[in-house]
């Protein structure tokens, strides 16, 4: 198991962005959560099998979000199994 920390900068607020990511993350066994930081970007942390994060980031990078970010800033980590399921926090 896996942690990725992920911050995202480009038009990824006010774009359905969060939304976008939790669908996303409906098709993958991952866990943890999606938000806005004040910044402007937005930050993710997902959990699982190595291979099903990368898939799940390969996904939001590469899909239908991709014309919004501009920029991703990806930490890998030792996962916590902290989650129970991955949510968008407000």
């Amino acid at each position: 198991m896996i942690r990725l920390h992920a911050n995202f900068s480009g038009t990824v607020q006010g774009v359905g962005f969060r939304f976008t990511v939790k669908r996303l993350a409906n098709r993958y066994e991952v866990t943890g959560f999606v938000r806005n930081l004040p910044n402007g970007r937005v930050e993710l942390v997902a959990e699982g099998d190595r291979g099903v994060v990368e898939d799940f980031i390969e996904d939001i990078c590469n899909g239908i979000l991709s014309g919004y970010i501009r920029k991703v800033k990806k930490e890998w980590q030792p996962a916590t199994g902290e989650y129970k399921e991955f949510e968008i926090r407000f």
